[in-house]
C-alpha cells in the first residue's frame, strides 16, 4: 500500500485463457523488463511451477474448490466518483470492494464522518453497492498509530477507531492495516525500522519498541475493536513497519491475541525470498489470514546479483537499475505459481476476498486491475472448472 502516480499504458492486450494457463513464464510483459528473462531460475515460487506441470499441484487441487470473491482495493479508482467506481468494477465482473477509510490509501470513497453521523446516509452508502451484488469485505486504514510525533500517531489511532465504529455499523468484520514503527528511544523524533540486531545498541532499541510501544498499543486497540465487535485486524506486512513478515506478524498475535492477522500481500514477500504457497499454508493452519491483496512482484537477477534485493524501485525511470518491482497479477510471475496460490487460499479454507491492489510503475492503475482481473478470474475458472 502506498501513494500511485499514474504511467503510460502499455495497450489493451486480448488473452486466450488456455493459452495463458499454460504458459508458466515469470511474465506476460517480459520484453519489457531488465533480464525477465532469466526470472524463473530465481522466482520464490518455481518449484511450484514445476509441481503444478508435473500434475503434484493439479491432484492437490481437486481436494478445495470453493469460489473465492475477486475483489478491487478502491485507492486505484482515486479520479472516479462512487457511482463511477462502481460502474467499473460491474463492467469487470469483480464482486467485492476493499474500501480505505483514511490513512495513507485516503476515504475518497468513504465519507467516514458522514456515515458515522447519519445512519440513513450509511444505509444509502451500502446500498450503492448492494444494488450492483457488490460486497463491501474489508475498510482499510494503513496508517502509523505509533509513530514518534504525537500528532501523526493521533492521525493514526483515530483513523482505526472510527474505521472501527464503521465496520461495526456496516456489518464490515475485517480492518486492514498496517502495525505501524516507533522511534528507537523516546528521545527520537522519526521512526526506526530495524531489522538487524547488531550492534547491540539496535537490538536494545527493537527490545524497547515491542516492550513499550507496538504491544501495548495494540492491545488497546485489539480490546477496543473487540469491544465493537471487530475481531480482525489484518495488517499488511511491509517494510518500514515492525511487521513485515510472517515471524513478526505471529509475534505480535502472540502477544496481544487472535484478533491479529494477515493480509497477506505476497508482493511485499516474494523478495524477502518467502515461498508464497507455504506462507498462505503456515499461517493459514494457524487461522492467521484475514485478507489477501493481489499484486505481483518482479525481480531482475542480474540487478540482485549486484546491488541485493534492497533496491526497489517506484517509478518506470529507475527499472534499468532496479532489484525489483511491482506488477499487476501475472506481470511478475507466471499463470502457474498464481494457480498454485489461488488453489492454496482454497485449501486453507480462507474465508475472505482476493482483493486487487495495482502498484505497477508500467501499468497505470486501472489498466492494471484489468489485466489482472482477468488473470486471475481465468485461474479461478480453471480451477473450478467452468
Amino acid at each position: 500500500m502506498r501513494e500511485r502516480k499514474s504511467s503510460p499504458s502499455e495497450g489493451n492486450a486480448i488473452l486466450d485463457r488456455r493459452k495463458f494457463l499454460t504458459s508458466t513464464g515469470t511474465g506476460l510483459l517480459a520484453a519489457t523488463l531488465p533480464g525477465a528473462s532469466a526470472l524463473a531460475g530465481i522466482s520464490p515460487g518455481a518449484i511450484h511451477e514445476k509441481t503444478l506441470e508435473s500434475g503434484n499441484v493439479v491432484q492437490a487441487a481437486t481436494t478445495s474448490k470453493r469460489k473465492i470473491p475477486i475483489g478491487v482495493f478502491d485507492p486505484v479508482y482515486e479520479k472516479l466518483s462512487l457511482d463511477e467506481m462502481l460502474e467499473t468494477i460491474s463492467a469487470l465482473g469483480l464482486e467485492a470492494v476493499e474500501i480505505g477509510t483514511g490513512g495513507y490509501p485516503n476515504n475518497l470513497h468513504c465519507p467516514v464522518d458522514d456515515l458515522l453521523a447519519d445512519p440513513a446516509k450509511a444505509k444509502a452508502w451500502k446500498k450503492k453497492f448492494e444494488d450492483r451484488n457488490i460486497r463491501v469485505a474489508t475498510f482499510s486504514c494503513h496508517g502509523n498509530p505509533v509513530h514518534p510525533d504525537a500528532a501523526h500517531a493521533k492521525r493514526g489511532i483515530d483513523s482505526f477507531r472510527k474505521t472501527v465504529l464503521l465496520a461495526e455499523r456496516m456489518d464490515v468484520k475485517v480492518i486492514v492495516g498496517f502495525s505501524g514503527c516507533p522511534a528507537g528511544t523516546p528521545t527520537d523524533t522519526q521512526p526506526n525500522w530495524i531489522t538487524y540486531r547488531w550492534p547491540p545498541e539496535y537490538n536494545e532499541m527493537l527490545q524497547w519498541q515491542w516492550k513499550e510501544k507496538v504491544i501495548p498499543y495494540w492491545k488497546e486497540a485489539a480490546k477496543y475493536a473487540r469491544e465493537h465487535g471487530i475481531r480482525k485486524l489484518a495488517f499488511e506486512m511491509h517494510p518500514n513497519f515492525v511487521v513485515y513478515n510472517p515471524r513478526t506478524l505471529l509475534k505480535l498475535r502472540e502477544a496481544v491475541g487472535e484478533e491479529i492477522g494477515a493480509n497477506c500481500d505476497l508482493s511485499h514477500l516474494f523478495w524477502q525470498g518467502c515461498d508464497p504457497v507455504e506462507v498462505i499454508h503456515f499461517l493459514g493452519k494457524q487461522g492467521a489470514i484475514f485478507h489477501a491483496h493481489m499484486k505481483d512482484t518482479v525481480l531482475f537477477p542480474e540487478n540482485v546479483a549486484k546491488y541485493g534485493v534492497l533496491n526497489f524501485a517506484f517509478e518506470a525511470g529507475d527499472l534499468s537499475n532496479a532489484s525489483a518491482t511491482f506488477r499487476a497479477v501475472g506481470y511478475g510471475h507466471g499463470a502457474s505459481l498464481w494457480k498454485s496460490v489461488i488453489q492454496a487460499y482454497m485449501d486453507i479454507g480462507y474465508d475472505g476476498i482476493l482483493s486487487i491492489e495495482n502498484e505497477d510503475p508500467i501499468l497505470p492503475g486501472p489498466v492494471g486491475v484489468e489485466r489482472a482481473a482477468y488473470v486471475l478470474k481465468n485461474i479461478r475458472n480453471e480451477i473450478l472448472g467452468v
